[in-house]
């Protein structure tokens, strides 16, 4: 025997849509109970369906609690003792405009009548805004106990009265119609529900994604059942990203709307590194390496300190992998951000050193008050100490919490290139002497003051870290 249509249909939906069957089954008998309603229900009936899901069949219920006589008791006699009041005064009111009481005979009375029938209006009377000090009686959901025995005998109060109600006629045109807007509304709405449940456990992981299309500066991803977003502060600015790319992205947050939930995605976030040294590092999988702060520029540069649980383990080594390969394959994902692995220490002095690699510091001064450290280091270090652009510094500050003033050898500021340019020319003018000097002695060229050793060029901070420390 061939299954009902309308059953398929609803195991269709909850299949494809994944939502429960109870929540279609719930969905279709408030369709239902609204279509009723519209043809053939009543104000003061508070109508239930029950679906059937063997045969398809439904009964219609109007379903009332019973109530003690009392309380309807007192909500008629105040609602009568209400009526009168109001009466009582509109017809004193009445009475006043026939008596002339209120002919105004100069502008400033029309004016000040004019204000107080306007407070009046915005601030009704006490009388008027007297709520009753007992709970209302609802016809739509309760009924007496008196009435509810006329239906069921024996019936007491807290007990629900289902009274089967037969619809006379097939819904109508328009009943079916709105039946049929209520079913898209909540199925739509309970598949939202599902979808933000779903990736709202998922804050803070990673999934892959594929790119869907880009919409002005977003960037729209397909992640399964949803679609996510990618705004600007997000992106990656040395990543193309074409439709059908996929590729690994961290969920930021996902937000209930209107219009359902938002899923917000990056390929930014510092802890999206964390991530995927997670997935590619066995030793950080199961608890023995620990990744313990990570500080990136993104596109371009981070740096993690990592740390041993067990001491027969490297910690860098575990990260970086033979030949790299481990490592390596975060670059990829990231597309080509270069990686610095430290080693983590709870000595600060020697965590911000390692911080600073391949840089080698001479000596460390820490200010506990501003959190501050001043790091001295040689003069062939300082452009590597603070890197291009001052990134191998600021990404040290960020891993380590500290502020770090970086000075070369003895205290001396840092040179620019343009200083050391200029003086290492006046230096070699000085000790090349000219192919024609005359016999007079020229007066020596004015060379500013300059310690006696000359600072090498400024190291590539592209290259990798020095001894302890693993850099790509």
């Amino acid at each position: 025997m061939a299954e009902n249509p309308i059953i398929e249909a609803m195991k269709q939906i909850a299949e494809e849509k994944r939502i429960p069957m109870e929540s279609v089954i719930h969905t279709v008998e408030a369709a239902l109970a609204v279509a009723y309603r519209k043809d053939f229900g009543d104000k003061d009936q508070n109508i239930k369906v029950d679906f059937s899901l063997e045969d398809g069949s439904s009964r219609v219920f109007d379903v009332k609690t019973v109530v003690d006589d009392e309380k309807k008791a007192q909500t008629e006699a105040y609602d009568a003792e209400r009526k009168s009041r109001l009466e009582a005064e509109e017809a004193e009111r009445a009475a006043k405009v026939a008596a002339g009481e209120t002919v105004v005979r100069t502008e400033q009375e029309a004016q000040a009548m004019k204000q107080e029938e306007a407070q009046e209006a915005t601030q009704p009377s006490p009388e008027a805004a007297e709520e009753p000090a007992f709970e209302r009686f609802d016809p739509k959901t309760e009924i007496t106990v008196a009435d509810a025995q006329t239906l069921q005998p024996g019936a007491k109060v807290s007990d629900v009265i289902r009274t089967e109600l037969f619809p006379p006629a097939a819904y109508g045109r328009m009943a079916a119609q709105t039946a049929k807007q209520v079913i898209i509304q909540q199925l739509r709405e309970a598949e939202r529900e599902i979808v933000f449940k779903e990736f709202k456990d998922k804050e803070g992981e990673m999934i892959n994604a594929t790119v869907q299309r880009q919409e002005g500066r977003l960037i729209m991803f397909d992640i399964g059942h949803a679609m996510a977003i990618m705004p600007p502060s997000e992106q990656l600015p040395t990543e193309q990203y074409r439709a059908g790319a996929r590729i690994k992205v961290y969920i930021v947050s996902v937000n209930s709307t209107t219009k359902g939930p938002e899923i917000i995605v990056s390929r930014t976030h510092p802890e999206m590194v964390r991530k995927l040294f997670a997935f590619e590092v066995p030793e950080i999988q199961n608890g023995t390496v620990e990744i313990k702060a990570v500080a990136r520029e993104a596109g371009f540069r981070s740096k993690i300190a990592v740390t041993s649980l067990q001491p027969n383990i490297d910690p860098i080594g575990s990260c970086v992998g033979q030949r790299g390969s481990r490592v390596q394959t975060v670059i990829n994902e990231l597309g080509g951000e270069k990686i610095d692995i430290i080693e983590w220490s709870d000595d600060s002095i020697a965590f911000i050193g390692n911080a600073l690699s391949p840089a080698k510091v001479i000596s460390m001064t820490l200010d506990d008050e501003t959190h501050t450290a001043k790091v001295e280091v040689k003069e062939d270090q300082l452009s590597l100490a603070i890197g291009k652009s001052g990134q191998n510094v600021r990404l040290a500050a960020k891993l380590t919490g500290w502020r770090i003033d970086i000075v070369g050898e003895g205290g001396a500021p840092r040179r620019s290139k343009e200083e050391a340019a200029a003086e290492a020319e006046a230096k070699a003018a000085a000790a090349t002497p000219a192919a024609d000097a005359p016999d007079t002695e020229a007066p020596a060229a004015e060379t500013p003051e300059t310690p006696a050793s000359t600072p090498a060029a400024e190291p590539d901070p592209e290259k990798p870290a020095g001894e302890g420390t693993q850099s790509s």
